[in-house]
């Protein structure tokens, strides 16, 4: 797919991950463009993604799967930001902020619905309940969010996810 560049690596990884080489791209657009809204938010992101990559025993190029997480991340630092902006009365910061959210929005994947969540949660609880013989309490949370964020895959917040699992486990 994205052919040559620094970092035609082969084998069995393609050396960048392509959402990243996507956020490169849509930059060099954005910057070419003059979005200078744009051009910042994927900056920051960018950034926040090379952090990630020299972070820990050595230096590694993200997966897609991480790349959407640092992404995901970042957007609810945006919403979190926004809504303190709005508290605060300061309605230009936290129109910035919503904005930039939006941006990275473009790349995130639809977030699910209450009903597809619930149903995630629910299927989660019925396989732990399967492994254990019985139906999962409080104690047995970790195992069915494990199970619950794997399916998610990013398309819902964790806090999200840990309130449909705790009100099946309480139910």
């Amino acid at each position: 797919m994205p052919g040559g560049g620094r970092h035609a690596a082969g084998g069995m990884m393609d050396g960048m991950a392509e959402l990243k080489q996507r956020l490169r791209e849509d930059l060099t657009v954005a910057i070419k463009g003059r979005d200078e809204l744009v051009t910042a938010t994927l900056r920051m992101v960018l950034t926040a993604i090379s952090t990630e990559e020299v972070a820990g025993e050595s230096a590694r190029e993200l997966s897609d799967d991480e790349v959407l997480r640092v992404l995901g991340r970042e957007a609810k630092k945006r919403r979190e930001a926004a809504e303190a902006f709005g508290k605060a009365g300061r309605t230009q910061l936290a129109e910035r902020e919503r904005r930039e959210g939006e941006v990275l929005a473009r790349y995130l994947p639809a977030q699910l619905g209450d009903d597809e969540l619930a149903a995630i949660a629910r299927e989660a609880v019925d396989e732990v309940s399967t492994q254990l013989g019985e139906r999962p309490g409080q104690r047995q949370m970790g195992q069915v969010m494990k199970l619950a964020t794997a399916r998610v895959a990013g398309r819902a917040e964790g806090s999200r996810v840990a309130a449909a699992v705790r009100g099946l486990l309480q139910g």
